[in-house]
């Protein structure tokens, strides 16, 4: 308050003095409550505004902002009443009594959500928004598991066995057994005795065969079954109590029961259209995806042989049949950043490497980089590897190529511990871009580095979740990192896996407009037009790649030109806003 002004106050009488001796709360007494329009109040209302805008200047999205054009402006307003509507009416169960029951609320977590959200006006928006690039994923993860089992049962000599007696009748049994499906030559066409006690165990019968004689619904109760078996599940969801480690094991469960049927090649290439038509419908026009497989197995092949360039092989011709296909239109391309688990020894890993960078010299245009997957918390950190990549680093320096880092880094809920310390090993290595990132909030340092050398989070809000590193999308501290100027967008990891049915970002970008209040239709705008600067559109080095990134839409090369692309789509999405819902 300022000491000069002579406030304009009300007076509101209290009571009456009846005796000086009275008790002091029965004394009377006037107070005088400054108006709202008076000198003081809107000097304090001033001060906060300016406060406020102070902070809002320092977030990872203010230029986005301040370059708003007068149409994106109103579709950004739009966007917000929209959402602030929909709080009200739809996601409150008292203004609708059929959703007593439920106990819907903003912010509930992804899986209960799911059915929800996508029956919102706000779905419509973020599902024709243009995504730019999807630069976190894993192929594996990455098709609807429905079509991916009807497929297998479709395909000519696909075959399942068990490791252990029948599945004879309880869902618990058939919950845990260890199921195999694979291309077998001399598979029993007849899969009926692997649902009864006298099945033999690792015996091979035909997988359409046993889906049609499934016990609770034949082959429609088949595919339910299996797909629950790699899927995580609401029940998974809602099991809190049991914790990061708990819920990994089921997802690399259901990646061990489902990879073999996804490289096998003729669904491999049927595999790879359907992820990118369905990518492309989202609204994504590039994807950087890992997704190298130590098992892929050619057409009419069971027996178990090196076949890693094979599959590069045939990655890189389904995606120029897609791109140069009328489908394809307009759809900008995709690399592939190569992945080993870092759960591997370190002959394992060398010889990973090795192919990595013949794949390099064979498909200079398709390999974007080199990356280390699996559980951070359960696998090898970068400290612990760091021998490893500097003979990759030396290596291809030897070899003549530019193979960058990406590293996953920080994806844990530690706070000091080794996993957590991968997000200084990834930042000295000079990764390019940072794998979820989720425990870099609580590094000011490192913030601060990663700003400094244009580093970018590729964030996946759902995954976090559903691995239990946070309990809902209004607890994710990417909102932090993005108040404090850190780049990131968005991507969705494992949908097919989470429970997403799709291989689009609609989930992601709804989870996170609907529950951040800060990030709005142009925060979302920023995150999306942010993974199009930073994605690795051709090979650079790191001086030219940096370079690149500063100078965004105003460059000369590929980027800015996709950022121009971009910038375009963006202001005719924002037209059709208005078109759609100017009459709010």
């Amino acid at each position: 308050m300022n000491g000069d002004a002579t406030p304009e106050r009300k007076s509101a009488s209290i009571g009456h003095l009846h005796s000086p001796e009275a008790p002091y709360e029965e004394r009377a007494f006037e107070i005088s409550i400054p108006d709202r329009k008076s000198a003081s109040v809107k000097s304090f209302f001033k001060n906060r505004e300016a406060l406020i805008a102070k902070e809002k200047s320092q977030r990872s999205d203010h230029e986005f902002r301040q370059n708003l054009s007068p149409i994106a402006q109103k579709a950004c307003l739009l966007a917000g009443e929209l959402r602030a509507r929909e709080l009200e009416a739809f996601w409150s169960t008292a203004q609708n009594s059929e959703l007593e029951k439920q106990e819907l609320f903003p912010g509930m977590i992804f899986n209960l959500a799911k059915s929800h959200m996508e029956k919102t006006s706000l779905w419509k928006i973020c599902q024709k928004m243009p995504k730019g690039a999807l630069l976190h994923c894993h192929l594996g993860a990455m098709v609807d598991l429905e079509w991916v089992i009807e497929t297998a049962i479709e395909t000519e000599g696909v075959c399942i066995c068990l490791l252990g007696g029948g599945l004879v009748s309880k869902d618990d049994v058939r919950a845990k057994a260890d199921v195999r499906i694979l291309f077998q030559k001399n598979g029993n066409a007849d899969g009926s005795s692997i649902w009864k006690k006298g099945y033999v165990s690792e015996t091979w019968v035909s997988l359409k065969s046993a889906s049609e004689r499934f016990p609770n619904g034949g082959r429609e109760g088949f595919v339910q079954w299996l797909k629950s078996r790699c899927t995580i599940t609401q029940e998974d969801n809602v099991a809190h109590h049991l914790g990061v480690d708990d819920i990994w094991r089921k997802l690399q469960g259901a990646f061990q029961t489902i990879a073999p049927i996804e490289f096998y090649e003729p669904i491999t290439r049927g595999f790879i259209r359907r992820f990118l038509q369905t990518v492309k419908e989202d609204g994504v026009k590039w994807v950087e995806m890992r997704g190298m497989n130590r098992n892929f197995r050619l057409e009419g092949e069971h027996e178990h042989t090196e076949r890693r360039l094979d599959l590069v092989r045939v990655i890189d011709e389904e995606i120029n049949t897609f791109v140069k296909s009328e489908e394809g239109k307009g759809f900008w391309g995709v690399r592939l950043i190569w992945d080993t688990l870092r759960s591997f020894n370190t002959k394992t890993i060398i010889e990973d490497m090795k192919f990595c960078i013949q794949a390099k010299k064979s498909y200079p245009h398709l390999i974007s980089g080199y990356d280390l997957v699996g559980p951070e918390d359960d696998g090898r950190t970068l400290r612990d590897l760091t021998p490893e990549l500097m003979w990759f680093q030396d290596e291809c320096a030897k070899e003549g190529v530019n193979i960058p880092f990406f590293f996953h880094a920080g994806e844990c809920v530690g706070d000091g511990n080794s996993t957590d310390q991968n997000l200084f090993d990834a930042i000295l290595f000079g990764s390019r871009r940072i794998g979820h990132g989720f425990s870099l909030y609580k590094h000011p340092l490192l913030i601060d580095m990663v700003k400094e050398k244009k580093i970018l989070i590729e964030s996946c809000p759902i995954s976090n979740e559903v691995l239990r590193y946070t309990a809902s999308i209004m607890s994710h501290p990417l909102p932090a990192l993005l108040a404090r100027g850190v780049p990131a967008s968005l991507s969705n990891d494992d949908p097919a896996l989470m429970g997403h049915d799709t291989s689009g970002m609609t989930h992601d970008f709804w989870q996170a407009i609907q529950g951040w209040e800060n990030l709005g239709l142009a925060g979302l705008g920023s995150l999306a037009q942010n993974s199009v600067k930073w994605s690795n559109f051709e090979n650079q080095d790191t001086q030219t790649w940096l370079d690149d990134i500063s100078a965004g839409v105003n460059g000369t090369g590929i980027r800015a030109k996709r950022i121009r692309e971009w910038n375009k789509e963006w202001e005719q999405f924002c037209l059709w806003i208005v078109d759609e819902f100017g009459s709010l």
